[in-house]
């Protein structure tokens, strides 16, 4: 009888993470770069994927909903942008034509009005 030794193969790759969502992220010399400088200072100095998994867990910790903008902010912001609409709009256009334009600058494309959700829904 022949008896054959098992032998155990190496495992292959980094640990496993668990199921996820594998993503491709394209990274700038100057942000890897940053990257590295930052794995190297940890004390475990982790991979690439683990050091960009724990920078995002740290951004995610950190990040708090923006603040929603007060009725009184949002007249001054619209008041400065018209002022700087009359400012820089076209002198030679006819009044009416000037009125226009800026009302369509302040209000914005109604695409982008759609998709707000800081606006009050149309009525009906």
């Amino acid at each position: 009888m022949v008896r054959k030794s098992v032998i155990s193969q190496k495992k292959r790759g980094p640990a496993p993470t668990g199921k996820g969502e594998p993503i491709l992220v394209r990274i700038q010399p100057d942000q890897l770069g940053a990257l590295d400088g930052w794995r190297v200072k940890q004390d475990d100095v982790p991979s690439r994927p683990e050091a960009i998994r724990r920078l995002v867990e740290m951004a995610l910790a950190s990040a708090t909903p923006s603040a929603p903008v007060s009725k009184k902010a949002a007249a001054k912001a619209s008041k400065l942008a018209g002022t700087m609409i009359d400012w820089l709009g076209d002198q030679s256009a006819p009044p009416d034509v000037q009125a226009k334009r800026k009302r369509r600058l302040l209000k914005g494309p109604s695409e982008f009005r759609e998709m707000r959700g800081d606006l009050p829904k149309p009525k009906g």
